[in-house]
């Protein structure tokens, strides 16, 4: 079940790594833009900036975890992972799930950040879907080696002067759900015992 779980993430984050290496025009202060695309070409471009530079890869892994702490809707998104398992764990239990959880998406988040080289992303639209929902189009340009991938960027704009990213869709699959899926089938493996699933991170993080 980890090692299941942990080529589902290699997968997502190769692609969030390609998009991470696109712009060019640095966010030059800690402060994102509230325009859901401005906002997805100013963390592109700063995750960029983190990775280019000459550091080691502790320092990179952190400034990325900051950065992923301050864009990313990690809480969402862990709630949205337990579907409805989550009405079954108690407050302690949530509160040990919600440490697990953002402890192994940062872990996931960095871990393949010098595996890849730098591909080309254009940025082609934003639709409204509601007040909560915006979609950003971006496309990852194809090249002698790879081919074209549309990638969606769902982000949150229930506060519209913070957005936060809450899935991303690669070629019509929805990560966030596929990760929910993950979950549920380790969860389910184990005959509904959710502990197995805090354990499974925790192997996870430890690694």
């Amino acid at each position: 079940n980890l090692k299941k779980i942990s080529n589902m993430k290699k997968k997502f984050f190769i692609i969030v790594f390609f998009v991470f290496f696109s712009f060019i025009t640095p966010n030059k202060s800690n402060a994102y833009s509230s325009d859901p695309k401005q906002f997805i070409a100013e963390i592109v471009s700063e995750a960029k900036k983190i990775l280019v530079e000459t550091n080691s890869q502790e320092f990179k892994t952190q400034k990325l975890s900051e950065m992923a702490l301050k864009t990313v809707d990690i809480k969402g998104i862990g709630y949205y992972t337990l579907g409805n398992y989550r009405k079954q764990l108690s407050d302690d239990q949530m509160k040990t799930y919600s440490v697990l959880f953002e402890k192994y998406f940062l872990k996931s988040f960095t871990s393949r950040l010098t595996d890849y080289s730098e591909p080309k992303i254009d940025v082609l639209s934003a639709e409204i879907l509601n007040a909560k929902y915006t979609i950003v189009k971006s496309v990852l340009l194809a090249d002698d080696k790879k081919p074209e991938v549309k990638i969606e960027w769902r982000v949150y704009t229930k506060n519209p002067d913070k957005p936060l990213i809450r899935d991303l869709i690669i070629e019509g699959l929805s990560l966030a759900r596929t990760q929910k899926e993950e979950f549920a089938s380790v969860i389910e493996s184990n005959n509904g015992d959710i502990s197995k699933l805090f354990i499974t991170l925790q192997e996870f993080i430890n690694k």
